[in-house]
């Protein structure tokens, strides 16, 4: 993500806060928005948050990307999920720092579609997916 220590993150579909953890650590004289719109979740991301000593994140409980109304301008995104709304997300964050760095976690072959057509539609000056896979092999004959 390259972040910096004062960059301004929006973590979107924050979960636990995992994400937001690490990121609060690299731009600890910045912050980070932790963006969940699961009560339940909200409460872990808290949790989380006081156990590993990161102040510097503001939970933010509501549904992308109307849940981005007052706060700060980004320098960066970090979208663990969508509910569906990636595109209005990415358009959004684009309105608000055309010079935004976004990263995208995709689970499914569906968002990785979803998200190549993001970068046609946005035209993004640069666009790099990164696919890690893990397998589980076993003997089939002669092959594996």
């Amino acid at each position: 993500m390259k972040l910096k220590k004062d960059s301004i993150v929006y973590d979107v579909g924050a979960g636990t806060g995992s994400v937001s953890i690490e990121m609060a650590r690299v731009a600890d004289e910045g912050f980070v928005d932790a963006i969940e719109k699961d009560n339940s979740a909200i409460d872990l991301i808290e949790c989380n948050k006081r156990k590993f000593a990161t102040p510097n994140i503001v939970t933010i409980s509501g549904m992308a990307p109307s849940a981005f109304a007052g706060l700060p301008t980004p320098t960066h995104a970090f979208i663990g999920g969508s509910s569906g709304n990636m595109d209005s997300i990415v358009g959004t964050l684009l309105e608000l720092n055309p010079d935004i760095r976004i990263v995208i976690n995709a689970v499914t072959l569906e968002t990785i579609g979803e998200i190549t057509e993001i970068i046609r539609k946005y035209r993004f000056s640069y666009s790099e997916i990164v696919h890690l896979s893990s397998s589980k092999a076993r003997d089939l004959g002669k092959y594996h």
